[in-house]
């Protein structure tokens, strides 16, 4: 008689990263059932299409620089938790005040909030992922995170399409019923707990823009990935233009509504294994993949003549944002210190979310001044142009590490 041993592996998807994926995925629910129709809604109360991008590009920008000054205050005070939890409760309780008046600087002031509440809390949720997880599998964390993330994404259009399938045009009861989901999302967030950790780091008075010294000791090869993600940014308008051009090309609400909802199933299918698959072959080629496959879709939509040419064009979509979305915080959050982890993460989105803005408001200049498919072409070229710069990079690694051998 034989005895053995049974040997686990342990779990990776720990009770932690399963509630803080949840959470996200309610969150998510909540979001997405207002972001599809956010831009006919804004045009619906007298908003212009430059308009709109200032205002997707400025909130965006608002959340952006708040997550560089709450990671970094997340790394110093050693928590993760509050800022999760007050991030997520801002963002609930803004969603229905949207509704309730037309006025601009009303739209700007209360969806400035709810995504200030992005802003305090994402730095310190991925640097509590990036905790409770080891390096080898950080793609995969990340992965499932986005998968669970953007299977809320997709409930939430559903949500959307069925209500106005029934209420045409009441938008503001649909910012409503979007806050339950996320009291739901707040509720769970007290579950969120801090990982304890090993090293007890000194803390400093955190300045709003202290953050910005954190470039000075980054590592080379952070500020390589950085920099290449940042350009890359900076030519990538919000995916509000999609939907617009998707309206400018004849299609009806319903059928707008129903290719954001396909483009996030396909987002939430190939995120977890396109995790994996980057823990294994490495996350610089994945995001070098996802890159082409933007290039790819940008450059060949203002030619999708017929709908299923769009359907097309949004798998490849699904795939890009697979490719890059979880997988660039989990190559940022292998490459730096652990103690500066939200730090770094806060750096990168805040600059990102920096040139999102002007991205979002060169995009819809670029719109009215000449047409919508220099928009497009204009993100194409430049995706390419990154892709093959990360490309040559990665080349030029390997051909280092071959010459030291």
């Amino acid at each position: 008689m034989h005895n053995t041993q049974l040997s686990t592996k342990p779990k990776i998807i720990t009770k932690p990263i399963l509630i803080l994926s949840i959470v996200s995925l309610l969150t998510d629910i909540a979001s997405e059932m207002l972001y599809p129709i956010m831009p006919i809604y804004l045009r619906s109360i007298g908003f212009s299409v430059l308009l709109i991008g200032v205002l997707e590009g400025l909130v965006e920008a608002v959340a952006g620089i708040s997550k560089g000054y709450f990671g970094n205050l997340s790394d110093s005070i050693q928590k993760r938790a509050i800022f999760v939890r007050i991030g997520y409760t801002m963002s609930a309780i803004a969603k229905p005040l949207i509704a309730l008046f037309t006025n601009p600087f009303w739209v700007f002031g209360v969806r400035t909030v709810e995504r200030l509440g992005k802003g305090v809390r994402t730095s310190a949720r991925d640097a509590l992922l990036s905790d409770y997880t080891t390096p080898e599998n950080k793609g995969r964390v990340f992965g499932f995170h986005r998968s669970m993330d953007t299977v809320g994404a997709a409930i939430g259009p559903i949500v959307a399409l069925i209500f106005l399938s029934f209420l045409p045009g009441k938008y503001s009861s649909l910012f409503l019923l979007a806050t339950i989901p996320g009291v739901f999302a707040i509720l769970l967030s007290f579950l969120v707990k801090d990982k304890k950790q090993d090293v007890t780091i000194e803390k400093k008075k955190v300045g709003f823009f202290t953050f910005l010294k954190f470039w000075k000791e980054a590592t080379p090869q952070y500020k390589l990935i950085v920099s290449g993600l940042l350009v890359f940014t900076l030519i990538n308008s919000a995916d509000t233009f999609l939907l617009l051009f998707l309206k400018f090309k004849g299609l009806s609400d319903t059928q707008v509504i129903s290719t954001y909802i396909f483009y996030n199933i396909i987002y939430a299918i190939l995120s977890y294994p396109v995790g994996i698959l980057s823990d294994k072959i490495g996350q610089k080629k994945i995001i070098i993949a996802g890159l082409f496959a933007f290039g790819i879709v940008y450059g060949a939509f203002s030619f999708a003549n017929s709908l299923w040419m769009v359907f097309a064009l949004f798998l490849i979509y699904g795939f890009y944002a697979a490719a890059t979305e979880g997988i660039s915080k989990a190559l940022i959050t292998n490459i730096v210190d652990k103690s500066k982890t939200a730090t770094a993460l806060g750096f990168y989105n805040s600059f990102a979310s920096i040139a999102t803005l002007l991205a979002s408001s060169l995009a819809g200049l670029i719109w009215n001044t000449y047409s919508p498919r220099a928009t497009f072409m204009i993100s194409s070229i430049g995706a390419f142009v990154v892709a093959i710069f990360f490309l040559f990079t990665l080349f030029q690694q390997r051909f280092s590490v071959q010459k030291e051998n």
